[in-house]
């Protein structure tokens, strides 16, 4: 009979312990999950902005009057480079 109360304090204990790290695993992949939506959000607003800047850079230049310039031409050169380096992070829409 003590061996019966024995077990079940055991396995009582043990569902408390499993219950409570249950939960805080929980919580914690939940943290995580928001970080990472605040994460994707981020990028997203970033690609937004790469994509007006690669817009609007194609339509300051439409003619090809900056690159042709040489003073000015080797700024808008950097300026294309950099354009193109944030290009890169561009998040890619799913299928």
């Amino acid at each position: 009979m003590t061996t019966e109360y024995i077990i079940i304090a055991v396995l009582a204990l043990l569902v408390v312990i499993l219950g409570y790290t249950t939960i805080n695993l929980l919580k914690k992949n939940e943290a995580a999950e928001d970080i990472l939506i605040s994460y994707l959000n981020f990028f997203q607003n970033q690609t937004e902005t790469i994509i007006e800047i690669e817009r609007r850079l194609n339509e300051i230049d439409a003619r090809g009057i900056f690159k042709s310039d040489d003073e000015i031409g080797w700024f808008w050169n950097e300026i294309q480079k950099l354009k193109d380096q944030l290009s890169n992070f561009k998040i890619k829409p799913n299928k």
